[in-house]
């Protein structure tokens, strides 16, 4: 099967798709699974997370895309993205009720302060290791480009809470990745 790219979906298969067409919801799957599978894959600790994202924002584009107004390959590619981040979201507060007690006792956290902050890590490796929510907020923020006002309305919290968590996520980030902390 091969992949779409976002150039190959065209105007017209968008009012297909909006119109329930099935081979063109099938080319609006194909042209955005990847972008949606990869930014889910970043917010979310594993890969079945992200897969359930990926499904989950795809159900919720065949129900709302009759709804949507743009036209255009760059609304769709927005709009799919701001359903796919809620979606994560969505996915991360799920997870946080489902975590084992052994974790929230601190037993992963915990661990992780024992260890030498000074050795260096790879960006990939020190992102796994924040808090869904800080990851989320630093993905959303630095990589989706979205404003701490979007973020704090699809988190349903406040602005300096967004602000704050990408603050100190940035704080951690540079101390794991072992570069000094500029005030």
């Amino acid at each position: 099967m091969t992949h779409l790219t976002l150039a190959a979906l065209d105007d017209l298969a968008i009012q297909r798709a909006k119109s329930g067409d099935l081979g063109a919801l099938e080319q609006v799957y194909r042209a955005y699974e990847s972008m949606v599978y990869s930014l889910a894959r970043r917010m979310c600790r594993t890969p079945e997370d992200a897969e359930e994202v990926l499904q989950e924002t795809f159900l919720e584009v065949c129900r709302s895309i009759k709804r949507f107004r743009g036209s255009a390959p760059g609304s769709l590619t927005a709009w799919v993205k701001r359903i796919a981040s809620s979606k994560a979201l969505i996915r991360i507060r799920y997870e946080k009720y489902r975590e084992t007690e052994e974790f929230d006792e601190g037993g992963f956290l915990a661990g992780r302060k024992d260890q030498d902050v000074g050795v260096s890590v790879d960006l990939e490796t020190a992102l796994e290791q924040l808090s869904d929510t800080a990851r989320a907020v630093v993905w959303l923020h630095d990589v989706g480009g979205y404003t701490h006002e979007e973020i704090a309305g699809m988190m349903q919290k406040t602005i300096s809470f967004s602000k704050s968590q990408l603050s100190r996520a940035h704080t951690r980030l540079r101390t794991m990745l072992g570069e000094e902390i500029r005030s």
